[in-house]
């Protein structure tokens, strides 16, 4: 407990004085020029900064223009555009969340926009929709940005192109507009907005036409109680309570990561004013709108607020040393386990410390079933694992897991098998193949079976005289051994022959060397560059011809593999001369 408690006021502390690094603008760059005005603006995501916020402006570090939260999201589209031929500045601030913080307030990075030379493009409504019905006598009107547009004019009436309920009225750079009064009821009305800029306006916009109700009072907006807006370490599964409304019959709520997102909640409907959401992501922004409704309408330009929730599991960054740490438990757990075949089953102990622990088989379609919850485990079968260890730390009331993950595979082993040593002669010695057989990871070592071994089953420049290779399982199943008698490819096998009928040397065989240990071999098998069977010999038989089907061989190399009586295998080469 001592240790979680000492995690949580590491983190609280005022996080003053730290070294983090300021992204850099991706688009459009620093010092670019020439930028579209309707640009959006992007960066680079800065490691374990879990909300950021951006200003605008015509000074360094000013905000003349805007100045903006987007919560995790690493870009921003201005809701007005951007004024053309002018530098623009940016800074970009790192916005940590929890309470006592310092947020980081980056250097300014600046770019120049376009001389904007044309009209702007025609804009489309977003309130009310074109067509609709039982629209309030009281709504306003809003639409999207224009791209190149200053500002916008908005028309009324009640027949197309018509003036009547308001003449062509320049609402400024805005993209919403309240008209004056009340729109007359039970009326079809048509309206327009046309951008414009100092070149001109647009000539080709279409209007939109709606109906309006009886008139009727719609409810006011609402305002956050719980979590109050811009409150920070907020719990993650938290009661969100807004203000009642008189006259309202419910609310419609909409909760995103980023400014008008909606991948929490979408416009959900509420009857009472308060719900309760489950399971936030830690150490995020979220941004929420509420909008009261009955059946004369919906609230009108109810404002979007936000809340942050508390830490998590990290990264954070360490006041003291400027790292980044976390509260996930440090694991090394391995990629492959193995086991003897014949130990079935082992027991397998988690090699780190942790608050708990958990381990899952994971089936070929990714399926999960939890083994065990302590720190052992039985395992019986090769396959994929999931282990799991994880640290409890307690925040702000709550008890949260900080967890680290890690998939292995468990395989078996097996005791090797030799099943034959290769040598071929060489200016220095000898390169010995060890083939060796069995279901395990082997290494290799000769002469001493306490190595050194090495992976490799080739040994090069093996010297004269009589030697013991070792095979080894690397899961500690077991050593196998075998001799090499340097003898047998030294003498005995003659280096070539001359089959043309003198009656000298016309015979390829085995001859038993002299003052050394008898060989007795089981036989003598002869093969072609290409590794075809050419004949079989026996040591006690006249030997070969050099003919294979009745047919004399050409002249060149050929190989040999004699089997001696403990079935050990000797391998090399002669020649064939005409």
């Amino acid at each position: 407990m001592l240790k979680k408690l000492l995690y949580i006021l590491v983190f609280l502390v005022s996080l003053t004085g730290w070294s983090q690094d300021c992204p850099d603008l991706l688009f459009p760059v620093d010092g670019a020029t020439n930028v579209p005005v309707d640009a959006t603006i992007a960066w680079e995501s800065s490691d374990g900064v879990p909300g950021y916020r951006i200003r605008l402006g015509t000074t360094p570090g000013g905000a003349e223009i805007s100045e903006q939260s987007v919560g995790s999201s690493t870009s921003y589209t201005p809701n007005l555009g951007l004024p053309e031929n002018t530098t623009i500045y940016v800074t970009i601030i790192l916005d940590f969340l929890f309470q006592g913080s310092s947020d980081i307030v980056c250097s300014s990075q600046s770019f120049v926009t376009e001389d904007v030379t044309t009209v702007p493009d025609c804009t489309s409504f977003r309130n009310p929709l074109d067509g609709g019905t039982n629209v309030s006598v009281f709504t306003n009107l809003s639409w999207n940005y224009a791209p190149r547009a200053t500002g916008y004019y908005v028309t009324l009436g009640t027949t197309p192109g018509g003036n009547d309920i308001l003449p062509q009225t320049d609402a400024g750079n805005t993209l919403f507009f309240d008209p004056p009064g009340e729109l007359p009821a039970t009326t079809l009305i048509y309206a327009s907005v046309v951008p414009f800029n100092e070149n001109g306006s647009t000539s080709s916009c279409s209007e939109i036409s709606f109906r309006t109700r009886d008139l009727a009072p719609i409810p006011g907006c609402t305002s956050l109680v719980t979590p109050f807006s811009g409150e920070t370490d907020v719990p993650l599964t938290p009661l969100i309570e807004w203000l009642p409304v008189p006259g309202a019959t419910g609310y419609r709520v909409t909760i995103g990561s980023t400014p008008g997102g909606a991948d929490v909640l979408d416009n959900n409907s509420f009857s009472s004013n308060s719900t309760f959401v489950l399971n936030f992501e830690p150490n995020r922004t979220f941004f929420i709108t509420i909008v009261p409704f009955n059946d004369a309408g919906s609230a009108i330009g109810c404002a979007q607020e936000n809340f942050s929730t508390l830490l998590g599991c990290g990264p954070y960054l360490d006041p003291d040393s400027g790292e980044f740490v976390t509260l996930n438990p440090v694991s090394d757990f391995p990629d492959t386990l193995s086991f003897c075949e014949n130990e079935t089953p082992f027991l397998v102990t988690a090699p780190d410390t942790g608050d708990g622990y958990r381990w899952y088989q994971v089936d070929q379609f990714g399926n999960e079933t939890l083994l065990s919850d302590t720190n052992e485990v039985m395992l019986t079968e090769n396959g994929t694992y999931r282990y799991e260890v994880y640290n409890e730390v307690i925040q702000f009331g709550e008890i949260i897991e900080c967890p680290t993950s890690k998939e292995f595979q468990v395989v078996s082993s097996e005791i090797p098998s030799i099943r034959t040593l290769i040598p071929v002669e060489t200016a220095t010695g000898f390169r010995i193949t060890v083939e060796a057989t069995g279901n395990g990871d082997y290494e290799y070592a000769i002469d001493n079976r306490d190595g050194p071994y090495q992976d490799s089953n080739v040994f090069g420049d093996v010297p004269s005289g009589s030697h013991e290779f070792f095979v080894r399982d690397k899961n500690g199943c077991g050593i196998v051994s075998a001799p090499f008698i340097q003898d047998l490819t030294v003498e005995g096998f003659p280096k070539f022959f001359t089959p043309n009928g003198d009656n000298v040397n016309d015979f390829w065989q085995f001859i038993q060397p002299k003052e050394a240990e008898i060989v007795v071999l089981q036989s003598i098998r002869i093969f072609d560059r290409y590794g075809r069977l050419l004949s079989v010999i026996t040591q006690n038989s006249l030997g070969w011809d050099g003919n294979f089907g009745g047919r004399p061989l050409p002249a060149g190399d050929y190989w040999f593999a004699a089997t001696d009586e403990t079935n050990r295998e000797i391998r090399g080469h002669f020649a064939l001369k005409r």
